[in-house]
């Protein structure tokens, strides 16, 4: 009685957070600290009665998120992220002329003055590609033998040979393919989607992120940083699950302490955020009450999300994975079951794609881990109607060069890369743009990652140029003031 009566007089005097800390009693303080900090929202056995406080919204109409009228292909996206950067000359992009010139020098006109990673002052040979390529499908695509699998759906999917990036180094990288810049603190493209497009899953984060280490060994960190939401409210930040043991770190309570206690504790804790929040009405702490309720139905729900045990057999076959195995085929099979549940971008990283040396055995063992994965994956969707509606994206943070960097590997290249889509309205079966004849510039249609990301927000009904963040005085946008456009030639 005495703590309501004190909030109850912290309120009509509107203390500022320094000023409560200092005056009221240490009880209170205590109470009022937890209220600042622990941020949730209300537990279904205590519900908090219609207008005691002001709730930022989970997500916008699609106009507000600059629709204009478009009318959205896909309700989610899958993003297949290849961390290291995968070679296109070993992989989409067949170069019959860089075999033919093997071994000689590397036209001075190509590459005079242009920007290199760690080949740049030394002498520059071609490298031609270390596998063989063959055509497979209706399309009769030519893509590396070693992706049979992919091959086998290959009229399903669309390659873009004509990418590039900005940067060309493994951090700036990634960042600008998340973010659409190369400086850290800007919000990755998952916090932007469930920003303006909120979640369909009651019990499961919006954005969810995986990551799988192959046999390589080549284990680069992945910062938590490329899913953050940047300046962004950080409840639309992506979480991360772990595919191999327990999913989230802390998920089981404590000894002693049973579900119906914390959520006793949650939907207490809950009125007293909910009470500041009707003073300051902060984003941050809205975000807290979301999230804490979030973790709480989390505890139930991502057990038995992960439990691949449930899957029929020849799923299971169909993907070549085992349950709890950690392996990028069960990621795979994860983001399907995420996808049914209602998240609107999973994002998978597969490591080990930097192949500075010895890249003939390191896309081999690459190709073995996720050819028959990403076959399943759009397999699955397809036979269960979810395709349609689900974009997936195949991409790494830049390409290789055509010159050979220690005798047999490859070095981190910007200026041309390929990536391919497949599903939510994107033309099957075709490849748009070409790099020059050596592999090693864009030269047909070329595209950028903000095209990219253009493109990936209009399959979702989202107008990419009048989609904005007010920040610092500025209307930030995914795909940035660089012109973006929208690839169209490859939607349906």
């Amino acid at each position: 009685m005495k703590i309501n009566n004190e909030l109850a007089q912290f309120r009509a005097q509107q203390l500022t957070r320094r000023a409560m800390l200092g005056k009221v009693t240490s009880g209170l303080g205590a109470l009022a600290l937890a209220s600042l900090e622990a941020k949730v929202s209300a537990h279904p056995l205590a519900p908090v009665r219609r207008g005691e406080y002001k709730e930022s919204p989970s997500y916008l109409s699609p106009r507000q998120a600059g629709a204009r009228g478009l009318i959205p292909k896909a309700k989610r996206v899958i993003w297949l992220s290849m961390a290291g950067g995968p070679s296109h000359l070993e992989t989409f992009d067949p170069k019959p002329k860089l075999t033919q010139m093997h071994g000689q020098p590397m036209p001075e006109s190509m590459t005079k003055g242009q920007q290199l990673a760690q080949l740049q002052g030394q002498k520059l040979t071609c490298y031609g590609p270390q596998l063989p390529f063959a055509k497979f499908g209706k399309s009769q695509i030519e893509i590396c033998g070693l992706f049979p699998q992919l091959g086998s759906v290959i009229d399903e999917v669309c390659f873009i040979r004509s990418m590039t990036t900005d940067a060309i180094n493994h951090d700036p990288a990634h960042m600008f393919m998340n973010t659409g810049s190369q400086i850290a603190g800007r919000p990755s493209m998952g916090s932007w989607i469930t920003y303006g497009l909120g979640s369909l899953a009651k019990d499961l984060p919006g954005f969810v992120v995986l990551t799988s280490l192959g046999q390589g060994g080549q284990n680069q960190p992945i910062a938590a940083r490329q899913w953050s939401s940047g300046f962004l409210p950080s409840k639309f930040q992506g979480v991360q699950l772990r595919g191999k043991g327990d999913p989230v770190l802390y998920m089981a309570n404590p000894s002693g302490i049973t579900r119906g206690r914390q959520g006793t504790d949650i939907a207490a804790i809950n009125t007293l955020n909910r009470e500041y929040n009707s003073l300051v009405d902060d984003p941050e702490i809205a975000t807290r009450i979301a999230q804490y309720e979030l973790a709480f139905q989390m505890q139930a729900s991502v057990p038995n999300l992960m439990d691949l045990s449930q899957e029929k057999k020849e799923t299971l076959e169909l993907y070549g994975c085992q349950p709890g195995d950690g392996s990028f085929a069960s990621n795979c099979l994860l983001a399907r079951r995420l996808a049914e549940k209602g998240v609107r971008f999973i994002q998978l990283y597969h490591k080990d794609w930097d192949h500075h040396g010895d890249i003939k055995n390191g896309v081999t063992l690459k190709a073995k881990e996720i050819d028959r994965a990403c076959m399943a994956l759009i397999t699955d969707l397809k036979r269960r109607g979810m395709l349609d509606d689900t974009l997936i994206v195949w991409a790494g943070e830049f390409g290789r060069t055509p010159m050979s960097q220690g005798g047999n590997g490859r070095d981190h290249h910007n200026k041309a890369m390929t990536v391919w889509l497949a599903g939510a309205g994107v033309h099957g079966g075709m490849v748009h743009g070409a790099s020059d004849e050596l592999g090693y510039a864009a030269v047909e249609n070329i595209t950028t990652v903000h095209d990219l990301h253009a493109t990936m927000l209009h399959q979702l009904g989202i107008q990419h140029d009048a989609f904005s963040y007010k920040f610092q005085g500025l209307d930030a946008k995914l795909t940035g003031v660089e012109g973006a456009q929208v690839i169209k030639s490859i939607l349906m």
